[in-house]
C-alpha cells in the first residue's frame, strides 16, 4: 500500500513539475509587439482617430446638426455616426457633411430620430 502511494506521489509531482516547465513557453511571432515604436505607432494612431472625430464633429457642428446625442467614432478613416437626433431630416444630413471632412475615407450611418424628451 505504501509503494502504490509513494508512486501516485511521485507520478503526480513529475505531472506537475512538467506542466509548469511547459507553461511559459510561448510563440515569439504570437506575442505582441511592446517595442516602443510598436506602443507610439499605436499611441499616434489613437491621437489622430480622436482628431477626426473632433474634425466630424465641429463640421457637423457648423453645418447646424445638433451634436449633443451624437457619438463620432473614427478608426482609420472610416467614421461611425451613432446615436439620435430630434430632426429626421439630420440623419442624412450629417452623413453629407461627415464625407466632406478631409481625412475621412467612409461614413457609415447608425443614427436614429427621436423626438425630444425621449
Amino acid at each position: 500500500m505504501k509503494v502504490i502511494n509513494t508512486l501516485k506521489f511521485a507520478s503526480g509531482a513529475l505531472i506537475v513539475i512538467a506542466s509548469i516547465n511547459a507553461w511559459p513557453q510561448t510563440s515569439e511571432s504570437a506575442a505582441a509587439p511592446t517595442t516602443p515604436a510598436a506602443e507610439g505607432s499605436a499611441k499616434a494612431t489613437r491621437q489622430a482617430n480622436r482628431a477626426l472625430s473632433k474634425k466630424v464633429l465641429r463640421a457637423l457642428s457648423k453645418g447646424g446638426v445638433a451634436t449633443s446625442r451624437i457619438n463620432i467614432i473614427a478608426k482609420g478613416g472610416a467614421v461611425t455616426l451613432a446615436g439620435s437626433v430630434t430632426d429626421a431630416s439630420h440623419i442624412d444630413k450629417a452623413a453629407e457633411i461627415a464625407k466632406t471632412v478631409p481625412g475621412v475615407t467612409s461614413v457609415k450611418n447608425a443614427l436614429t430620430f427621436k423626438e425630444e424628451g425621449q
